[in-house]
Protein backbone atom coordinates (compact mmCIF):
# COMPACT_ATOMS: atom_id res chain seq x y z
CA UNK A 1 0.00 0.00 0.00
CA UNK A 2 2.77 1.93 0.67
CA UNK A 3 2.03 5.77 1.74
CA UNK A 4 -1.05 6.36 -0.65
CA UNK A 5 -3.99 7.05 1.31
CA UNK A 6 -2.75 8.07 4.27
CA UNK A 7 -5.07 10.53 6.40
CA UNK A 8 -4.27 14.24 5.63
CA UNK A 9 -1.57 15.49 7.87
CA UNK A 10 -0.75 11.77 9.40
CA UNK A 11 2.54 11.92 7.36
CA UNK A 12 3.80 15.22 8.41
CA UNK A 13 5.47 16.49 11.22
CA UNK A 14 2.31 16.27 14.67
CA UNK A 15 2.59 18.71 17.44
CA UNK A 16 -0.01 19.20 20.54
CA UNK A 17 0.37 21.47 23.28
CA UNK A 18 -1.03 19.96 26.60
CA UNK A 19 -3.54 21.03 28.69
CA UNK A 20 -3.63 21.08 32.65
CA UNK A 21 -0.94 19.42 35.63
CA UNK A 22 0.30 17.47 33.29
CA UNK A 23 1.35 20.41 29.83
CA UNK A 24 4.79 20.84 31.71
CA UNK A 25 5.65 17.50 30.54
CA UNK A 26 6.57 16.65 26.96
CA UNK A 27 6.34 13.27 24.97
CA UNK A 28 8.41 13.14 22.07
CA UNK A 29 7.69 9.89 19.77
CA UNK A 30 9.61 8.67 17.10
CA UNK A 31 8.61 6.03 14.65
CA UNK A 32 10.30 3.21 12.20
CA UNK A 33 12.33 3.40 9.27
CA UNK A 34 10.60 3.52 6.48
CA UNK A 35 7.33 3.96 8.32
CA UNK A 36 5.80 7.28 9.18
CA UNK A 37 4.59 9.75 12.18
CA UNK A 38 1.02 7.56 11.27
CA UNK A 39 2.54 4.65 13.23
CA UNK A 40 2.63 7.10 16.51
CA UNK A 41 -0.11 9.40 15.73
CA UNK A 42 -2.88 7.43 17.98
CA UNK A 43 0.01 6.91 20.94
CA UNK A 44 0.39 10.68 20.43
CA UNK A 45 -3.44 11.69 20.63
CA UNK A 46 -3.82 9.31 24.09
CA UNK A 47 -1.03 11.27 25.61
CA UNK A 48 -2.20 14.55 24.46
CA UNK A 49 -5.94 13.65 25.83
CA UNK A 50 -4.28 12.95 28.87
CA UNK A 51 -3.10 16.72 29.20
CA UNK A 52 0.60 16.12 27.92
CA UNK A 53 2.21 17.78 25.01
CA UNK A 54 3.15 15.92 22.58
CA UNK A 55 5.53 15.84 18.96
CA UNK A 56 5.93 13.14 16.30
CA UNK A 57 8.37 14.34 13.96
CA UNK A 58 8.56 12.76 10.22
CA UNK A 59 12.27 11.93 10.02
CA UNK A 60 13.81 13.25 6.85
CA UNK A 61 13.00 10.97 4.15
CA UNK A 62 9.88 9.64 5.30
CA UNK A 63 6.35 10.01 4.44
CA UNK A 64 7.14 11.21 0.64
CA UNK A 65 8.23 8.23 -1.80
CA UNK A 66 11.15 5.61 -0.98
CA UNK A 67 13.66 6.96 -3.63
CA UNK A 68 14.29 10.32 -0.75
CA UNK A 69 15.23 7.77 2.16
CA UNK A 70 18.10 6.55 -0.46
CA UNK A 71 19.59 10.43 -0.07
CA UNK A 72 19.83 11.64 3.64
CA UNK A 73 22.36 10.72 6.11
CA UNK A 74 21.54 9.23 9.74
CA UNK A 75 23.11 12.21 11.35
CA UNK A 76 19.56 14.11 9.13
CA UNK A 77 17.38 11.56 11.57
CA UNK A 78 19.42 11.98 14.71
CA UNK A 79 19.41 16.09 14.42
CA UNK A 80 15.56 16.35 13.66
CA UNK A 81 15.14 14.20 16.81
CA UNK A 82 17.46 16.90 18.72
CA UNK A 83 15.55 19.62 17.41
CA UNK A 84 12.01 18.22 18.71
CA UNK A 85 13.33 17.77 21.80
CA UNK A 86 14.93 21.52 21.99
CA UNK A 87 11.46 22.45 21.48
CA UNK A 88 9.78 20.30 23.85
CA UNK A 89 12.36 21.66 26.57
CA UNK A 90 10.60 25.80 25.63
CA UNK A 91 7.96 24.76 27.51
CA UNK A 92 8.18 21.51 29.61
CA UNK A 93 10.10 20.48 32.30
CA UNK A 94 9.69 17.02 31.75
CA UNK A 95 10.40 15.07 28.55
CA UNK A 96 9.92 11.14 27.74
CA UNK A 97 11.16 10.18 24.27
CA UNK A 98 8.62 7.05 23.22
CA UNK A 99 10.36 5.11 20.15
CA UNK A 100 8.96 2.32 17.49
CA UNK A 101 11.91 0.09 15.38
CA UNK A 102 14.36 2.37 14.50
CA UNK A 103 12.91 5.10 16.34
CA UNK A 104 13.70 2.95 19.13
CA UNK A 105 17.52 2.85 17.74
CA UNK A 106 17.57 6.52 17.79
CA UNK A 107 15.78 7.45 21.12
CA UNK A 108 18.95 5.61 22.52
CA UNK A 109 20.83 7.22 20.34
CA UNK A 110 19.83 10.66 21.53
CA UNK A 111 19.37 9.07 25.30
CA UNK A 112 23.35 8.46 25.14
CA UNK A 113 23.66 12.44 24.04
CA UNK A 114 21.17 14.49 25.98
CA UNK A 115 20.51 11.67 28.81
CA UNK A 116 20.67 14.92 31.10
CA UNK A 117 17.43 16.34 30.06
CA UNK A 118 15.45 13.26 29.63
CA UNK A 119 13.32 11.61 31.74
CA UNK A 120 12.58 8.23 30.78
CA UNK A 121 12.00 5.94 27.75
CA UNK A 122 9.74 3.96 26.23
CA UNK A 123 10.49 1.45 23.76
CA UNK A 124 8.56 -0.88 21.47
CA UNK A 125 10.22 -4.02 19.10
CA UNK A 126 13.35 -1.29 19.57
CA UNK A 127 16.11 -2.24 17.10
CA UNK A 128 19.74 -2.12 17.66
CA UNK A 129 21.19 -4.21 15.04
CA UNK A 130 20.21 -5.87 12.01
CA UNK A 131 21.27 -9.90 12.00
CA UNK A 132 24.49 -10.20 9.72
CA UNK A 133 23.94 -6.90 8.27
CA UNK A 134 26.77 -5.28 8.91
CA UNK A 135 27.70 -1.48 7.49
CA UNK A 136 30.29 -3.09 5.09
CA UNK A 137 27.85 -5.21 4.00
CA UNK A 138 24.96 -3.07 3.50
CA UNK A 139 27.49 -0.68 1.42
CA UNK A 140 27.92 -3.26 -0.80
CA UNK A 141 24.25 -4.04 -1.65
CA UNK A 142 23.57 -0.43 -2.27
CA UNK A 143 26.14 -0.21 -4.69
CA UNK A 144 24.81 -2.57 -7.18
CA UNK A 145 20.98 -2.41 -6.34
CA UNK A 146 19.05 0.28 -4.71
CA UNK A 147 15.37 -1.29 -3.80
CA UNK A 148 14.76 -4.28 -2.27
CA UNK A 149 11.01 -5.75 -0.90
CA UNK A 150 9.77 -5.11 2.57
CA UNK A 151 7.58 -7.02 4.67
CA UNK A 152 5.94 -3.54 5.54
CA UNK A 153 2.49 -3.60 7.38
CA UNK A 154 3.21 -6.36 9.73
CA UNK A 155 -0.06 -6.47 12.10
CA UNK A 156 -1.94 -8.35 13.15
CA UNK A 157 -5.42 -6.71 12.96
CA UNK A 158 -6.96 -6.74 10.10
CA UNK A 159 -7.40 -3.75 7.34
CA UNK A 160 -4.84 -1.64 9.34
CA UNK A 161 -2.06 0.00 7.56
CA UNK A 162 1.08 1.92 8.97
CA UNK A 163 1.86 3.65 5.89
CA UNK A 164 5.48 2.62 5.12
CA UNK A 165 6.97 2.29 2.17
CA UNK A 166 6.72 -1.00 0.85
CA UNK A 167 10.50 -1.40 -0.29
CA UNK A 168 13.75 -0.93 1.61
CA UNK A 169 15.85 1.81 0.45
CA UNK A 170 19.06 0.50 0.75
CA UNK A 171 21.44 3.17 0.74
CA UNK A 172 18.54 4.33 3.62
CA UNK A 173 19.80 0.52 4.92
CA UNK A 174 22.93 1.17 4.78
CA UNK A 175 22.87 4.40 7.23
CA UNK A 176 20.76 2.72 9.54
CA UNK A 177 23.31 0.29 9.74
CA UNK A 178 25.93 2.60 10.81
CA UNK A 179 23.57 4.54 13.26
CA UNK A 180 22.92 1.60 14.76
CA UNK A 181 26.63 0.38 15.18
CA UNK A 182 27.42 3.62 16.96
CA UNK A 183 24.25 3.09 19.33
CA UNK A 184 25.22 -0.39 20.23
CA UNK A 185 28.53 0.44 21.17
CA UNK A 186 27.49 3.03 23.89
CA UNK A 187 24.47 1.30 25.25
CA UNK A 188 26.05 1.21 28.50
CA UNK A 189 25.61 5.02 28.63
CA UNK A 190 22.04 4.77 29.03
CA UNK A 191 20.84 4.64 32.68
CA UNK A 192 17.38 6.00 32.85
CA UNK A 193 14.30 4.40 33.86
CA UNK A 194 13.51 2.12 30.41
CA UNK A 195 10.17 0.40 30.13
CA UNK A 196 10.51 -1.93 26.46
CA UNK A 197 7.51 -3.52 24.66
CA UNK A 198 8.35 -7.02 23.11
CA UNK A 199 6.41 -8.56 20.08
CA UNK A 200 6.67 -12.27 20.73
CA UNK A 201 5.08 -12.48 17.11
CA UNK A 202 7.45 -10.10 15.27
CA UNK A 203 8.06 -10.76 11.70
CA UNK A 204 10.48 -7.36 11.29
CA UNK A 205 13.15 -8.31 13.99
CA UNK A 206 14.33 -11.10 16.16
CA UNK A 207 14.00 -10.88 19.67
CA UNK A 208 18.02 -10.77 20.03
CA UNK A 209 17.41 -6.50 19.50
CA UNK A 210 15.25 -6.61 23.13
CA UNK A 211 17.98 -8.82 24.64
CA UNK A 212 20.98 -6.17 23.81
CA UNK A 213 19.56 -3.12 24.53
CA UNK A 214 17.85 -4.58 28.62
CA UNK A 215 21.65 -6.29 28.58
CA UNK A 216 23.30 -3.28 27.58
CA UNK A 217 21.96 -0.16 29.66
CA UNK A 218 22.72 0.73 32.66
CA UNK A 219 19.21 1.22 33.61
CA UNK A 220 18.82 -0.10 37.40
CA UNK A 221 14.74 0.75 36.94
CA UNK A 222 14.03 -1.14 33.15
CA UNK A 223 10.98 -3.39 32.79
CA UNK A 224 10.12 -5.52 29.53
CA UNK A 225 6.39 -6.21 28.64
CA UNK A 226 5.65 -9.63 26.58
CA UNK A 227 3.43 -8.06 23.46
CA UNK A 228 1.36 -11.77 22.65
CA UNK A 229 -1.32 -10.46 20.27
CA UNK A 230 0.62 -8.04 18.30
CA UNK A 231 3.33 -8.73 15.42
CA UNK A 232 5.55 -5.68 14.76
CA UNK A 233 3.90 -2.47 14.33
CA UNK A 234 2.27 -2.99 17.72
CA UNK A 235 1.39 0.86 18.70
CA UNK A 236 -1.09 0.52 15.98
CA UNK A 237 -2.22 -3.58 16.78
CA UNK A 238 -4.62 -5.59 19.16
CA UNK A 239 -1.74 -4.59 22.56
CA UNK A 240 -1.94 -0.73 21.67
CA UNK A 241 -4.26 -0.38 24.55
CA UNK A 242 -1.65 -2.06 26.62
CA UNK A 243 1.22 0.25 25.67
CA UNK A 244 -0.91 3.63 26.05
CA UNK A 245 -1.70 2.64 29.60
CA UNK A 246 1.33 1.07 30.48
CA UNK A 247 3.42 4.08 29.39
CA UNK A 248 0.69 6.54 31.27
CA UNK A 249 1.71 4.86 34.36
CA UNK A 250 5.16 4.80 33.19
CA UNK A 251 5.32 8.85 32.62
CA UNK A 252 3.12 9.32 35.49
CA UNK A 253 5.36 7.39 38.26
CA UNK A 254 8.28 9.46 36.97
CA UNK A 255 6.91 12.86 36.68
Amino acid sequence: MGVIGAPVGYLDDFAAIGKGATKEVGILLVHGFTSSPSSMRPWAEFMHQQGYTVRVPCLPGHGTKPEDLNNVTWQEWTRKVESELRELQKSCSKVFVFGFSMGGGITLYTTQNHQEIITGIVLVNPMIHIPFVTPTVAKIYSRFKKMRSAPGNDIKRKNIADYSYDVNPLVGVYELTKMLEVTRENLGRISIPTLLFHSTDDHVLPVSNTEIILKGISSKDKERVELTNSYHVATLDHDMETIFEKSLTFVKERS
